[in-house]
């Protein structure tokens, strides 16, 4: 379960992908897929959570990871280059996008 806190050096990665509602359980599934079986058991990886909008139209990603290093290697391993290119022809686009928590509430 993510924790979000300012005195963590985790770094966060928000990811968010741009769908059509008939491709939104595909694309979700494919997520799901992937964490479960490869993304979860990666080095330095903390926690994530998906998020769905109600139209079906847009899934939030967040992650978090004990380094910079640990996502990228994880981003740029053979395995998730290939589920990448299938997570791509799902949707209309997706893009991470590392964060530092600034302030909670």
């Amino acid at each position: 379960m993510p924790t979000i806190a300012t005195n963590t050096e985790t770094q966060t990665v928000i990811t968010t992908f741009e769908m059509t509602p008939g491709t939104c359980q595909d694309l979700l599934d494919a997520l799901t897929e992937a964490y479960a079986e490869f993304i979860s058991h990666q080095p330095g990886f903390i926690s994530a959570g998906l998020h769905v909008n109600d139209a079906q139209t847009r899934i939030a990603n967040y992650s978090q990871w004990r380094r910079r290093e640990d996502f990228m290697a994880m981003l740029r391993s053979a395995e998730m280059r290939n589920r990448n290119r299938k997570i791509n022809e799902l949707c209309r686009s997706f893009e991470p996008v590392m964060y530092e928590v600034a302030a909670t509430f």
